[in-house]
């Protein structure tokens, strides 16, 4: 029911909604959770695995039982926690994991079953008939069990995602997060402030505390007006951080348009935000926790904490006839604010005998709840006092309070593990369990209002300092700073009936008893096989209860069990949030190149490679067919030049003081020798000792070099450099990161590739000055670009790059140039024949089974050195004459046709599978050679160079004898790249 005078929702807009079918009406600023309870709603959801009913616990994200589906059809959004979805004009929420309905569920037949499911029961049941699990049993379990459902259409509502950079984060708007950012921003850092709900304040919006004189709302209030007044600030409601990660990053999830009547198709419902951060604040308060007793889980059985919050901010009180059950003072506050507000307290039960809370309404010291009545809402809590003495007390409403626990999870997504402190009963963070990461408040184990604004302003002024900016001290306003005392109580002994530790998924205190009998005494197994904790609230209300009942179990201490491992995210998002821009044309993007405009000009036609658009080739008037314009280019390119758009290629920049040190580790060759100005060529394989990829590297300077990846194997080599940093030398000083497509870049090939570009460039080349295998900074009409005397082709060769803005006009000023010397633009279909010409490898060749033997580069594994796969390199089988080599192939006579994928065979031999010597890889015609020429791999191919094998291709039903060669087919000495 409301309570006039109290709350701090606009009572002039009233707002209709639905709930499970049924009309309801709430006020501007109500979440469905608020206005449900405002309007006599006490069973929001029915439980995982027994389907008990069950009523609203917090008012939170950490909500374990308030669970409902918003929407319909494709856009139904399961999971939804009641305390934090908005009302808003026309949502239509209903309860789930019930069937046919919230008031009546045939499931619920489960609880009388509760004997025979309890933990583990799946393990040592419905084991025969073997055939049945998949069946029959595993599908009625997870019928009968779980939670939401998706609608399993398409969902075509938009969603984003985004980045931001700041000086500062400051995680959580709560008294903490605000006078840390507001401390940070006076002192002109760059600062995000995000927070988990509509509206900042934290617990101060919950409580009745007074902050420098004024409500602690109001206060709130005006500091947020200052923050949103800075230039230097950005604030962030509706976020929730989920994550922290390497380098100063964390996820973070934007509520967008879900609390949108109507939103636009335009409007994202979400925003998955990667926010890179130089320092961080987490300031993310504490969380109140249950005392396990029987029947403990009845609606209407709340927080101490959430049943004021509802008073204080939404003007609600969750009953008519409330009682407290707590072992801290905090919770007294409760019997407090409800009392002042004009609801009867029933009473106020504190396990403590030296308590005395004055205010008019009876105290139970020394006493506990050992039971409840009400089966669709409570209606009687059974006290018992320290003699064993039973009463019974009529209420609506049981406020608990079993402490606070900080909520320090994203202090520990790096693994780390937090501290017990014995005084408040709870785990706290240690410091620098996250780089740049500092905790402060309530997240800390500091309980008090002034405790809070004090640490707040601290972890401020320490990132000011740590940042380098000039720190001003900042005054203090006071609050309120009473010690909180707590008597450690994590459940009521011998409960006559089940006591619910994870509400979420129907864990009670024997169910981790019996985890511990059964010798599943490590933490991490009980969670696994009571599934305590792994839940969609991942255990944020009930695991250090859990932690305390099996250290009693076991005989050991709370801080000797430890905790479980603490991983993102924090709470759960929305995969099409993560990857959003995933969908449709979006799940494989096309990427197009700075030439793309101007090829397809030229009519052009576009094949995939990799991930991007690239012209095959480009046709002229009277070429009817693609051999025909293949054929000119090729030739064009050994006779005079060409030029072709290479940008594709992946670029990395590899950049510190062990950036040599990190190149021969990943390169099988050594780089820490390259001199600034060279490049040399190199092979990487991976762990397994297979070739991964092969490309070019270039040291532009001191510690600074560019790696140049094939085009397929791009984000395969960016993501192998990542873990080999993180996994093997976190230490060094060494960072990586793409460039691809920050720089447009063009092959010139041909024997005019050199008076091409003399008639560009502003200084003038010649072969002493940018030698093979070399590079350097030119100027390109005032433009500064990067030169790389590579080739490809085989031919006099350079590759020349430029930011990328400026591609498209050095694509059409290039190619025009190769015309006017007989030459021109050529593409990928050319470009192929080109390398097989010279036999130089592509993923065709290194696909990912084959060994640097296989393709003949065992040389440039180094013997001086380690390197990724070198060991695994040597393993027996992975060298020898049993592999299958890379060699040339000749078709016998040289105009008969042969295809990639046919398969090789002795002479003489039947064509069948125990017969197989290898297969074919690449194939081209050349018109260089007039023939037809391929490559492939045939078992101890090296040694049968000159001899012949005959080449079957079943799918094309052909037979073509051919001559086994060397793969280098034209100018095997390399002097026309080195003229």
């Amino acid at each position: 029911m409301r309570i006039a005078g109290k709350g701090l929702v606009d009572r002039s807009e009233t707002v209709g909604f639905r709930f499970d079918g049924r009309d309801y009406t709430g006020f501007r600023g109500d979440t469905l959770a608020s206005a449900l309870l405002a309007s006599g709603v006490r069973i929001f959801g029915r439980s995982f695995k027994y389907h008990r009913p069950r009523g609203v616990m917090t008012t939170g994200s950490e909500e374990p039982n308030a669970l409902v589906t918003v929407g319909r059809g494709a856009r139904q959004v399961p999971n939804v926690r009641a305390t934090v979805q908005e009302i808003h004009t026309g949502l239509d929420a209903r309860g789930q994991n019930c069937w046919p309905g919230l008031g009546f569920d045939l499931m619920e037949v489960n609880d009388l079953f509760a004997p025979f499911f309890g933990a583990g029961f799946y393990y040592k049941t419905f084991m025969w008939p073997k055939a049945f699990w998949e069946s029959l049993y595993e599908p009625l379990i997870r019928r009968a069990a779980g939670l939401g459902a998706l609608s399993g259409k398409s969902n075509d509502e938009p969603y984003e995602k985004a980045w931001a950079f700041c000086d500062l984060l400051v995680i959580g708007a709560g008294p903490a997060g605000l006078m840390a950012a507001l401390v940070a921003a006076r002192g002109g850092a760059d600062v995000i402030l995000a927070d988990e709900d509509h509206r900042m304040g934290g617990r101060l919006l919950l409580e009745t505390h007074q902050i420098a004189g004024q409500p602690g709302a109001g206060w709130a209030a005006g500091v947020i007006e200052e923050l949103a007044s800075l230039p230097n600030v950005r604030l962030m409601p509706r976020t929730t951080v989920t994550g922290a990660y390497d380098g100063g990053t964390f996820g973070a999830l934007e509520r967008v348009g879900l609390h949108v009547a109507n939103p636009s198709d335009a409007l994202p419902r979400e925003c998955f935000w990667r926010i890179v951060a130089k320092r961080a604040v987490l300031a993310s308060g504490a969380q109140e926790r249950q005392i396990a007793f029987a029947n403990n889980d009845r609606p209407g059985i709340m927080t101490a904490g959430a049943v004021r919050g509802y008073l204080n901010r939404w003007g609600v009180a969750a009953g008519q006839s409330v009682t407290i059950f707590a072992n801290n003072d905090n919770a007294h506050r409760t019997a407090r604010d409800l009392a002042a507000a004009g609801v009867r307290i029933a009473a106020l039960i504190d396990v403590r005998e030296d308590v005395a809370v004055p205010g008019g309404f009876p105290v139970h010291a020394g006493c506990r709840v050992i039971d409840t009545a009400g089966r669709r809402g409570l209606r009687e809590v059974v006290i018992a006092d320290r003699d064993g003495r039973l009463s019974r007390i009529a209420s609506d409403c049981l406020a608990v309070s079993g402490g606070w626990n900080p909520a320090l999870h994203l202090a520990c997504h790096m693994n780390g593990r937090p501290a017990w402190r014995e005084e408040i009963a709870a785990f706290v963070p240690k410091p620098g369990m996250v780089p740049g990461l500092s905790v402060a408040g309530a997240a800390n184990g500091a309980f008090s209002t002034q405790a809070c604004l004090a640490e707040g302003a601290a972890a401020a002024e320490a990132a000011l300092e740590a940042l380098g900016t000039r720190v001003a001290r900042t005054d203090l306003p006071q609050a309120e700073d009473g010690a909180t005392r707590i008597r450690a109580y994590w459940e009521v002994p011998e409960p006559r009936h089940r006591a619910w530790l994870d509400f979420a998924n129907d864990v009670t205190t024997k169910d981790v008893r019996l985890a511990a009998q059964e010798n599943f005494a490590s933490v991490e197994h009980m969670k696994r096989y009571t599934t305590q904790g792994m839940a969609p609230d991942q255990g944020k209300n009930s695991s250090v209860a859990a932690l305390a009942v099996l250290a009693d179990a076991t005989g050991r201490a709370i801080a000797e069990t430890g905790t479980t491992t603490f991983r993102p995210p924090y709470a759960p998002v929305s995969i099409a949030a993560m990857g959003a821009g995933g969908q449709g044309a979006g799940f494989a993007p096309q990427r197009r190149t700075t030439s793309d405009r101007a090829a397809r000009e030229r009519a052009a036609p576009m094949i995939e490679a990799g991930l991007w658009y690239r012209a095959a080739w480009f046709p002229r008037p009277g070429e009817t067919t693609w051999r025909e314009a293949c054929d000119r280019e090729v030739t064009m390119v050994r006779e005079r030049v060409g030029v072709a758009d290479v940008s594709t290629l992946g670029k990395i920049d590899i950049q510190g003081r062990d950036a040599a040190r990190f190149l021969d580790l990943v390169y099988t060759n050594t780089f820490s020798t390259l001199k600034p100005g060279r490049v040399r060529y190199g092979l990487m394989l991976r762990e397994d000792g297979m070739v991964m990829d092969d490309g070019t590297t270039a040291c532009l300077g001191a510690g600074h070099y560019l790696m140049t990846t094939t085009t397929a194997a791009a984000g395969q080599v960016m993501r192998h450099l990542d873990f080999v940093q993180q996994a093997h030398c976190p230490g060094w000083d060494v960072r990586a990161i793409s460039v691809t497509e920050h720089w447009a870049q063009f092959a010139v090939a041909g024997p005019l590739a050199r008076e091409l570009l003399n008639s560009l460039l502003e200084a003038p080349i010649d072969g002493a000055a940018l030698p093979f295998l070399s590079c350097g900074t030119v100027r390109i009409m005032g433009v500064e670009a990067r030169l790389f005397r590579i080739s490809f082709s085989g031919e006099l060769g350079y590759e020349i790059a430029v930011p990328a803005r400026f591609g498209a006009s050095l694509w059409r000023d290039l190619v025009a140039r190769a015309e006017s010397l007989g030459g021109g633009a050529y593409g990928m279909e050319a470009l192929n024949v080109l390398r097989i010409e010279k036999g130089f490898i592509t993923h065709a060749e290194i696909h990912g089974r084959v060994t640097a033997f296989d393709i003949g580069l065992q040389g440039m594994v180094s013997a001086k050195k380690d390197c990724i796969g070198k060991g695994a390199s040597t393993r027996p089988g992975l060298s020898g004459p049993e592999r299958e080599q890379l060699v040339g192939l000749r078709p016998i006579p040289g105009g008969r046709a042969i295809a990639a994928g046919a398969h090789l065979f002795d002479e003489g031999a039947q064509a069948v599978s125990a017969e197989d010597r290898g297969y074919v890889t690449s194939v081209c015609w050349s018109p260089t050679l007039r023939t037809y020429l391929g490559l492939g791999f045939l078992k101890d191919g090296r040694a049968r160079i000159g001899g012949r094998v005959r080449l079957v291709d079943h799918l094309r039903k052909t037979e073509v004898l051919c001559e086994v060669t060397h793969p280098v087919f034209l100018d095997p000495e390399g002097g026309r790249a080195r003229a």
